[in-house]
């Protein structure tokens, strides 16, 4: 597995989208449309916590969960599982929403992977 994340670190990097970029082998857009509707799961992550099974059981309606980061902090999003950006909390027509405020970099995604 460390073998794969040197080569990946070392490997150059990758034109943004709209700039070129050659993504899947084959001329840009036309190979990209074959990904485009491939499903996702998109996650937002506020905090974690530990609990024990008692603890669990013992919540009602109303129980207040203390999270291990505090109130303000970036949310972490994640695709399938893999933090890829930071947000925050946002409030669109009567709807949670959020706004992305920092986008995980190449070198951090892989250092995770480690």
């Amino acid at each position: 597995m460390n073998a794969q994340a040197d080569t990946l670190e070392s490997a150059p990097a990758t034109p943004a989208l709209g700039e070129g970029a050659d993504l899947l082998g084959g001329k840009t857009g036309q190979n990209l449309d074959m990904v485009l509707d491939i499903p996702i799961n998109l996650s937002l992550e506020l905090g974690h916590t530990r609990m024990s099974i008692r603890e669990l059981l013992r919540l009602t309606q109303g129980s207040v969960v203390k999270l291990d980061r505090p109130g303000g902090d970036p949310l972490d999003i994640l695709v399938n599982g893999c933090l890829v950006a930071r947000g925050e909390v946002v409030v669109v027509n009567d709807r949670f929403g959020v706004r992305i405020t920092d986008i995980v970099s190449q070198e951090e995604r892989v250092r995770r992977l480690r």
